[in-house]
């Protein structure tokens, strides 16, 4: 019989984190091992028992197999929070794709080169008068320092250690020499940073309406009686999730339980901390990458000994060690900010289902726009629905009307703002009320359309948007389908067949040669680049210091503007053209989270929707407000194509520094997941006959939409499926296919489940 060995990490300090040692697996524990499991193994000259972690199995031997030890057996006991955290990198290995160490260094808090903050006192040890004597004696024999510091001490008990060395200037010597004679003590207390700095103000909570108050109920019955579910809460914009948030964790706190609420980006996590510090005050922190290592290790220890009850932050804070954790919301769920970027690619909405479960904790995802993947579990009864249909403070949804470029320029209104918009513009400047100018610019010149017509040209195999390359040619970032970009329009032979060329700085110019007494505020990455810049120009326009505040996504997410009764969108339509079968969505998702910006108060708010295409179902429906019609639309769409969620899409990402190693690389790939399980190659079509015999459809190999980034060529391939696990089983497949293809190569590979975005 073969040997079978595993990788073990005995100690999960990240500075030792890339040095696993190798046991053999006896036959007895044979089958029984997993990565993430904790195991005792004999470690060190004297073969100590420790414990260690399984981080990798293999059948490859890779030190002298007359010196390799056992492991002893799977470690027993209680599973405190440390083996949960390892426990849940291996869930990640397994279900996203990476390497045990990238999963762990993921989800375990840094430890490397973290200098904890020391407050240092010296106490006397002696009474009043013995230290009186000592130091005239001191005096006598010309022990000045000494006698310095004893006088000191003859006034007060003890003196914080950095005045005695820098005000009094004792040396450190004389300090050990004092002590040694059991004259004084050093008291050392070590102290966690807060990275919070304000002062807690005395929010009681609002009184909760009829349906807000039975959510709130009914997740708690839920979890009283032992069952903590997960759920999703659909409500409007306005209609005071946040409230349902906040009264959820306080009920939790109560029992003696923590929370983690995660927001989509940092941007808004200051707003919402503000809110949250006011009821909590310093039993709520922050987790975020602008947090130093050491105030991020800190928050993790304040965590663990139960310092605080709530954390706040984007999907790392995910990974906060509470060991009573009874309560994770997912704030605006649909962003795809949640999904990671880099390896592991894990998504903090699957992610915290199995956070939840190993602590028996509840799931609260809140959105006005949910993904198509919660609606379409909690339709299949998988989550449980909750719906909000009113604004908390009475006021009503804006009004919103759709105004027609096309129409415009035929009828000769060349400007980027309608004639409407710029009607409604003046009416508030007039009556002093402030406006949101949202710029579209996802997509930002990846596609081009028509402005007589609206036609946008789409990849005959995968129904997405042809995105625009420099070459002159028009690309599917799918299957690599291409052809030359014509001069004229297609379909009407308009010479106005580009992209769209306007940013924030080009609105904000225009606008003030129409109204040149209009005070503006722009955010976009130019303006919010610097710490804090955020908090500043939202802090600002609250104030009333602007009255147009002009900006791309960040200002339409989650902020609260009561004064703003007038929001325009401009150019609908970047978004909804983006190469991606998600477009249709996120434009969707944009457009209702930008005109929802509007009438949050006592006035009434009224919004404007630029668009070419009028007509599509996405612009039409977020004008109407109507989420259900809209996912009516869409899912059928996506059932169709054989997307997620009607199905699952795996895509197989290759890097590599030589191009034909890399496209030859891609090409083996996918050849072995076509023979290996019969799958069918095509496009943008369904799972029905054409999917081969075990239901799968292979979309490439191509290059991907940025074929080469700082000298490393980058191919694609998508694998689709109805079934997960298959998918789960075709990433393991080529991840052993990958240690034959031999060292020489400089192949990286990643897999991206379900990906949020077009590599």
């Amino acid at each position: 019989m073969n040997e079978l060995y595993a990788d073990v990490i005995v100690d999960i300090s990240h500075e030792k984190l890339d040095r696993p040692f190798q046991y053999r697996i006896p036959d007895r524990l044979r089958g029984k091992l997993t990565a993430g499991m904790c195991v005792t193994v004999p470690f060190g000259n004297g073969n100590r028992t420790m414990r260690g972690y399984v981080v990798g199995l293999s059948r490859v031997c890779h030190f002298d197999p007359g010196r390799m030890k056992e492991i002893l057996q799977i470690a027993s006991g209680g599973v405190d929070i440390e083996d949960k955290m390892i426990a849940l990198a291996g869930w990640i290995r397994e279900n996203y794709g990476s390497t045990m160490i990238q999963a762990l260094k993921t989800v375990l808090p840094a430890k490397k080169s973290v200098r904890k903050i020391e407050h240092r006192t010296v106490s006397r040890l002696l009474g009043r008068e013995e230290i009186i004597s000592l130091m005239g004696e001191s005096g006598r024999k010309g022990q000045v320092a000494k006698e310095r510091l004893l006088r000191e001490l003859a006034g007060q008990e003890s003196i914080p250690y950095e005045w005695v060395t820098g005000k009094l200037g004792v040396s450190s010597q004389t300090i050990k020499s004092l002590e040694k004679a059991g004259i004084i003590k050093v008291v050392s207390t070590h102290f966690l940073r807060n990275p919070v700095k304000m002062e807690a103000g005395e929010e009681r909570g609002k009184k909760l309406s009829d349906a807000q108050q039975s959510i709130v109920e009914e997740v708690l019955r839920d979890f009283d009686a032992g069952r903590p579910d997960r759920y999703l809460l659909h409500g409007i914009t306005g209609s005071g999730k946040t409230d349902v948030y906040m009264q959820l964790v306080t009920e939790m706190t109560e029992r003696g339980r923590q929370a983690i609420v995660l927001i989509p980006e940092i941007s808004l996590t200051y707003q919402t901390l503000l809110r949250f510090y006011a009821r909590f005050g310093d039993r709520v922190s922050v987790m975020n990458s602008s947090l130093s290592p050491g105030e991020k290790f800190d928050q993790c220890e304040r965590a663990k000994k139960g310092e605080i009850d709530v954390i706040i932050g984007p999907r790392s804070a995910l990974f906060t060690p509470f060991p009573h954790l009874g309560l994770i919301i997912i704030d605006e769920e649909h962003e795809s900010s949640y999904k990671s970027e880099a390896a592991p690619k894990y998504h903090a909405r699957e992610t915290a289902m199995e956070v939840a479960r190993m602590h028996g904790a509840s799931v609260l995802m809140g959105s006005a726009t949910p993904s198509l993947e919660a609606y379409y579990r909690a339709e299949t009864g998988e989550y449980k629905l909750f719906v909000l249909k009113e604004r908390f403070t009475g006021g009503q949804l804006p009004q919103v009307s759709i105004v027609d470029l096309r129409r415009e320029l035929r009828e000769g209104n060349k400007s980027i703002f309608s004639r409407k918009l710029q009607e409604l513009l003046y009416d508030r400047l007039s009556r002093g009320e402030q406006s949101i100018l949202f710029i579209n610019r996802r997509g930002y010149a990846g596609f081009v359309s028509c402005r007589a017509c609206g036609y946008v040209r789409k990849c005959p195999h995968c129904d997405v948007s042809l995105s625009q390359h420099g070459n002159g040619f028009l690309v599917c970032h799918y299957c690599g389908y291409n052809e030359p970009k014509p001069d004229k329009c297609p379909q009407c032979g308009s010479a106005y067949f580009s992209g769209f060329r306007a940013g924030t700085q080009q609105v904000e110019e225009k606008l003030r040669l129409l109204f040149p007494t209009v005070r503006t505020l722009r955010m976009d990455a130019d303006t919010t680049a610097r710490k804090d810049s955020y908090e500043k120009i939202l802090s600002a326009f609250s104030n009333g210091e602007a009255d147009v505040l002009i900006g791309t996504q960040m200002i339409v997410k989650g902020h609260d503007f009561p004064k703003v009764t007038l929001v325009g969108v401009l150019a609908a339509d970047l978004s909804l053209n983006v190469g991606d079968f998600r477009a249709g969505e996120r434009t969707f998702q944009l457009l209702t989270q930008a005109v929802g910006r509007a009438g949050r108060g006592i006035l009434p708010g009224e919004a404007v929707i630029q668009t070419y295409q009028p007509e599509h179902y996405a612009v039409v429906r977020a004008a109407e407000q109507n989420y259900g019609r809209f996912y009516g639309e869409e899912i059928i769409y996506r059932e169709m194509a054989g997307y997620p969620p009607a199905a699952h899409l795996l895509a197989v990402q290759i890097f590599c520094g030589m191009e034909e190693d890399g496209k030859r690389t891609a090409e083996r790939l996918a050849m072995t997941v076509r023979e290996a399980f019969g799958a069918f190659p095509g496009g943008g079509k369904g799972l029905g006959q054409q999917s081969g015999t075990s239901g799968l459809q292979i979309i490439g190999p191509a290059p991907a939409s940025i074929g080469r980034i700082n000298d490393i060529f980058r191919f694609v391939f998508y694998v689709k499926c109805a079934k997960y696990g298959k998918l789960i089983e075709i990433k393991d497949l080529l991840e052993e296919k990958l240690q034959g293809l031999g060292a020489g190569e400089d192949v990286t590979v990643q897999f991206d489940f379900d990906p949020m975005n077009v590599m």
